[in-house]
């Protein structure tokens, strides 16, 4: 009887297209087919909820290769890594090992293209491999962000359409739909994508802030035409919600405001009651 795999540990090495390579450490002599990639919350055989990718020999003993070519594409979302035995229903878990992302960082396509997609390879809380896939159309990049001590104020590019007359960000408060504020972009180059607005906080912090707020951030391109959410995805990093920290500031008496990520990489202004009077 041939053994089943018990542990599998992948390196991954990313080149500049966002094409994927995984070198699969499998111990031997137990075999491995097919990469599998599963996205969370994709029911059973649904299509677009798994892929496979078929295993080849790397060249080194006890190694094989898959290539996941920047083409393939995949829902946006997170998914799970998996190896397929021959003949076996069950999958093991993949351990991710190396992460070679650096061609991934300050990535820049084509500011005409319909379409962004980014995934990147990472190590899960309990110690397995996953990829954070976005596909965007279209999709604003965000970049620097200063936080001034009335407003922040972001720089971007804008990808799969471009800037025209009205063009503006608004903030968003999704639990209060009736809770908006739009103000103009300060720069707006069409041909490039580039763009830059200044968000100040006061108009949000007007309202009651009884508990903590996520305003989302939306670039409007044009008067009238509908908004796209504000990001950050054109990088090595999957999560920035906890590594990409601001200042506070104090934009009205009792409210607290400070830009910051989410989990999945959007931009958000969040507002909290700061510490009562004494």
């Amino acid at each position: 009887m041939t053994p089943a795999i018990t542990t599998v540990r992948a390196d991954c090495a990313a080149d500049p297209a966002g094409t994927l390579t995984f070198e699969l450490a499998v111990p031997a002599p137990a075999p491995a087919s097919v990469l599998l990639l599963r996205r969370r919350g994709a029911a059973g055989g649904r299509p677009g909820g798994t892929v496979r990718i078929p295993l080849s020999g790397s060249g080194r003993p006890g190694r094989l290769r898959a290539v996941l070519p920047a083409s393939t594409e995949l829902s946006e979302g997170r998914w799970d890594a998996y190896v397929e035995e021959p003949g076996s229903e069950t999958a093991r878990t993949v351990e991710p090992g190396l992460r070679d992302l650096r061609a991934l960082v300050d990535r820049s396509p084509d500011a005409g293209a319909a379409s962004v997609s980014a995934r990147i390879p990472y190590p899960t809380a309990d110690g397995r491999l996953a990829l954070r896939c976005w596909l965007r159309a279209p999709h604003a990049e965000a970049g620097a962000v200063v936080v001034g001590p009335a407003g922040m104020t972001v720089e971007g590019v804008l990808y799969g359409v471009a800037t025209g007359e009205g063009a503006a960000v608004e903030a968003r408060l999704p639990a209060d739909p009736g809770r908006a504020h739009r103000f103009p972009l300060t720069f707006a180059d069409g041909p490039s994508g580039a763009f830059a607005f200044t968000l100040p906080y006061g108009p949000p912090a007007e309202g009651p802030v009884d508990g903590a707020q996520l305003w989302q951030l939306w670039l409007v391109p044009a008067a009238g035409t509908p908004g796209v959410r504000i990001s950050r995805i054109l990088d090595d990093v999957w999560s920035r919600n906890k590594s990409f920290v601001y200042p506070t500031r104090a934009p009205a008496h009792g409210v607290l405001a400070t830009p910051c990520y989410t989990a999945d990489n959007d931009l958000c202004l969040r507002l909290e009651p700061g510490p009562a009077p004494r």
